[in-house]
């Protein structure tokens, strides 16, 4: 019999993709050949997403995707969207396999034959039952991998499935966090993203307990000694968990970089205390002031709900306003859509659909105002680029310590290697021109 191949395609967060490339070593390890989607697999893996409906959706449709490579390809379905409704994605058409939180993990296991399903078969569990920890990281690009180092949330948001479809919030031991970061290192990988549900939580659940043996602050510090590793960016921490300390801490690393990426959501206090956020916009204020003292050129990236019920004009008009005076550099923008079993899904006075797309792009319009600014703000001064692997057009793209995006003309020689440059002004396309300080020495 020939190796039987396999493909993956994957949904929603940073956390998704860490889970689906250690998945996707473990179907290696079983002898299976990964393959592009496009190439024609035996089997189909797609890691769902279920933070919006849109990404409910997507999946129906990556489904039809798979069916067109292969007819015959035996398609699973993992994640959130798998643990919240299982029956509902094992009934679409041309799918074979539903596995849910915990079950995702051993795929492989529950793979005896690849004979088409007349309908999808489902193992998932009770979502209590999802209080164990698997570790996870992403190699797949060569200059960066997600890291994972936490999993589950024990917060109670009312518009949020996560920790429905998650579980409890748990962490890695942090001797494995470490021997992880190691791994990736060995691998030529010069920047790790960490990533987690809400890792500012991390040491919850370490050692199968709520006792923090560890907290975020000793994983940072253990981080930045490890070997090899140039960057390490925090993908998205809560602002009541970001404390003084790691801030402090991130100012003066070695390989900490001035990034941070920090939930808001609303503007207004009443939105947030309806959203059952553990903060107020006061500490929202300060957590941006604390990092801009320490460190002026810091890019800060937002996420914020458009639409939430009760959102009236005014109040959008609150979170607008507070976020345009706010010393941040970009948004993400979600525009509030009810999830099952979500407080926020019986709450009174929804905002009607179209005034939610409209507001949403209102705030992506200051979004993109946000990101000129911040990056006129560091035209003419000299920072590091970490250069990617793709051929754009005749240019190679890099991110800045402070999250640039930057281009210079093709030179594969430039992937995955570090250049100090100075930034000279934003092309058309929204991304920055540069000079190289030292021009890079060519081999050819």
């Amino acid at each position: 019999m020939s190796t039987p191949k396999v493909a993956f395609y994957t949904l929603g967060c940073k956390l998704n993709f860490s889970e689906t490339s250690t998945i996707a070593r473990n179907f290696e390890e079983e002898g299976y050949q990964r393959v592009e989607f496009e190439s024609d697999p035996d089997v189909v893996v797609i890691n769902t997403c279920s933070v919006t409906e849109n990404a409910d959706k997507r999946f129906k449709t990556i489904v039809k995707q798979a069916q067109k490579s292969n007819p015959d390809a035996f398609i699973i379905g993992i994640g959130c969207y798998a643990q919240l409704k299982p029956e509902e994605l094992a009934g679409v058409n041309g799918v074979d396999l539903v596995l849910g939180a915990t079950e995702k993990f051993k795929v492989t296991d529950y793979i005896t034959d690849l004979t088409k399903n007349d309908f999808g078969e489902v193992h998932s569990c009770e979502i209590d039952e999802a209080d164990f920890y698997v570790g996870s990281y992403s190699i797949g690009d060569r200059t960066r991998a997600f890291l994972k180092v936490q999993d589950g949330c024990d917060y109670k948001c009312t518009y949020c499935t996560i920790p429905l479809a998650r579980g409890i919030s748990r962490s890695d031991k942090l001797k494995n966090v470490l021997k992880n970061a190691r791994e990736i290192s060995e691998q030529g990988i010069k920047e790790i993203v960490l990533t987690g549900v809400n890792i500012g939580d991390y040491g919850k659940g370490e050692f199968g307990n709520k006792k923090h043996e560890h907290t975020f602050l000793d994983l940072v510090k253990a981080l930045d000694q490890v070997e090899g590793i140039d960057r390490v960016r925090i993908s998205s921490i809560e602002p009541n968990l970001l404390k003084d300390e790691t801030i402090d801490f991130v100012a003066h690393s070695k390989c900490f970089v001035p990034h941070f990426h920090i939930p808001l959501q609303s503007g207004s206090n009443t939105l947030l205390k309806k959203m059952r956020r553990r903060y107020l916009r006061e500490l929202y204020i300060d957590r941006v002031e604390r990092i801009k003292n320490q460190m002026p050129d810091a890019c800060i990236g937002v996420d914020v709900i458009v639409g939430f019920p009760g959102e009236t004009d005014d109040l959008f008009l609150e979170t607008f306003t507070f976020l345009n005076e706010l010393d941040i550099s970009y948004l993400h923008v979600f525009t509030f859509s009810e999830r099952d079993n979500t407080p926020a899904a019986e709450m009174e006075d929804a905002v009607p659909l179209k005034v939610r797309k409209k507001r949403s792009k209102m705030l992506r319009g200051l979004s993109a105002k946000k990101r000129r600014a911040f990056y006129e703000s560091q035209l003419n001064s000299t920072h590091e680029v970490l250069f990617e692997g793709k051929n754009k057009s005749g240019y190679i793209h890099g991110f800045t310590e402070n999250y640039v995006k930057v281009k210079s003309f093709w030179n594969p020689e430039l992937v995955n290697t570090k250049h100090q440059v100075l930034l000279n002004e934003i092309d058309e396309d929204g991304v920055v021109k540069i000079d190289f300080v030292t021009e890079p020495v060519l081999t050819s």
